[in-house]
């Protein structure tokens, strides 16, 4: 077994043990990207808890909205639920990686100098923190790039992966927010969709009432039922830009919270692994 993978019976920092979605009993997203069937589960239980909360409001104009509008708010109120199950899961996902920060892969001596003689003790070092370094977007990027100085012994080409493996990272981010930036763009969708079904009961409706009936008073009766289909078309819309809105907002904090998260990582990079960084007699020797 080689040293790097001698681990202590306890880690600072476990990922099989520690991510809310391993405890879950799910398999875990890379970095802070999520599983969509867990949250698509939470966002149908969610759903759920919802439309319970509404029966003690039975009757209610807020219980008339989601209950009695057809079949367009549920669907609005289940990939809203979905949202938010992401943003929850993807919060617990960034704070864990956050704590990586705060741990001590460099050897304490303040004189200490990485080169590809050293680099098996940094290794060796990060292994004996974390159960797996791949999984943590810091120690990911320092694995990656200390063990091509290990493999090829030439420490001028360390900072250049650093940076590459930052702008991967970076992609990596991006592309978890993909799922949810659809929501976002589907539930206003689904609203229209709402206003048009809305707005053609409502014309049909009042065409049917001029078809069957000339008298003004009638008529005028009539138009009572007719304006419920205008209802659908107004409170289908509101619920889905407030949602929209809602979420929109949340994706926008976690995302700037991530994107801060990334530029720790480099400046973590830069002060305590570029910082070290010696050309050693060795290292003349192979390049």
């Amino acid at each position: 077994m080689s040293e790097e993978m001698q681990q202590p019976a306890e880690v600072q920092m476990s990922f099989e043990r520690d991510d809310v979605e391993r405890r879950f009993g799910f398999r875990a997203g890379r970095f802070t990207s999520v599983n969509s069937f867990l949250t698509c589960l939470m966002g149908g239980i969610l759903t759920a808890v919802f439309y319970l909360c509404m029966i003690p409001l039975d009757g209610s104009r807020l219980a008339e909205m989601f209950t009695e509008r057809g079949s367009i708010p549920p669907m609005i109120v289940f990939l809203s639920s979905w949202s938010l199950a992401i943003l929850w899961i993807k919060s617990r996902k960034h704070l864990y990686q956050k704590r990586s920060l705060k741990l001590a892969i460099m050897p304490d001596e303040a004189d200490f100098i990485l080169s590809s003689a050293t680099v098996d003790r940094v290794l060796h070092q990060m292994y004996m923190v974390v159960d797996d370094p791949r999984r943590f977007v810091l120690l990911n990027r320092i694995h990656v790039a200390l063990s091509n100085l290990r493999n090829l012994g030439r420490v001028t080409d360390v900072d250049e992966i650093l940076r590459s493996q930052a702008e991967n990272d970076q992609s990596a981010m991006d592309t978890s927010f993909t799922l949810i930036r659809g929501f976002i763009w589907a539930i206003p969708v689904l609203g229209f969709i709402g206003t048009v079904l809305g707005l053609s009961a409502a014309v049909g409706g009042f065409g049917e009432v001029l078809s069957n009936t000339e008298d003004l008073s009638e008529i005028t009766s009539s138009l009572t039922g007719v304006t419920s289909g205008l209802s659908i078309a107004f409170e289908t819309t509101l619920e889905a830009l407030v949602a929209a809105l809602s979420i929109q907002l949340l994706v926008t904090f976690l995302h700037k919270g991530e994107e801060e998260f990334l530029d720790r990582c480099s400046e973590y990079c830069t002060t305590n692994v570029v910082a070290r960084l010696r050309i050693m007699e060795f290292d003349q020797q192979v390049e």
